[in-house]
């Protein structure tokens, strides 16, 4: 699946870059009318320590899903933001299904 990783006002390591396309691909198992995604990454300019915004949106043949976390590493607040998204391709998939 294309996906496309934006880090806004930093640079994202290899590293990042390759865990995030990692979880994304997994949704693909769920539902192949995932049609592509993008990743936006922001540093939020506040003293708490949960900073870190991830947010994830995807295009499927019947419309977009959208899923945002601020956690303490962009690796968690990716991770929860796939999880969200794995709940709500499930149940696009049985709507879509049942139309």
């Amino acid at each position: 699946m294309q996906v496309k990783i934006q880090s806004i006002h930093f640079n994202a390591d290899r590293k990042l870059l390759d865990f995030i396309q990692e979880r994304v691909d997994k949704l693909d198992h769920y539902y192949d009318g995932i049609m592509g995604g993008e990743v936006f990454l922001r540093l939020e300019k506040s003293k708490d320590t949960q900073n870190k915004i991830a947010e994830i949106k995807l295009q499927t043949r019947t419309g977009e899903l959208f899923a945002k976390r601020q956690c303490k590493s962009f690796e968690e607040a990716v991770s929860e933001s796939a999880d969200a998204l794995r709940n709500q391709v499930k149940k696009h998939k049985e709507k879509v299904k049942n139309l």
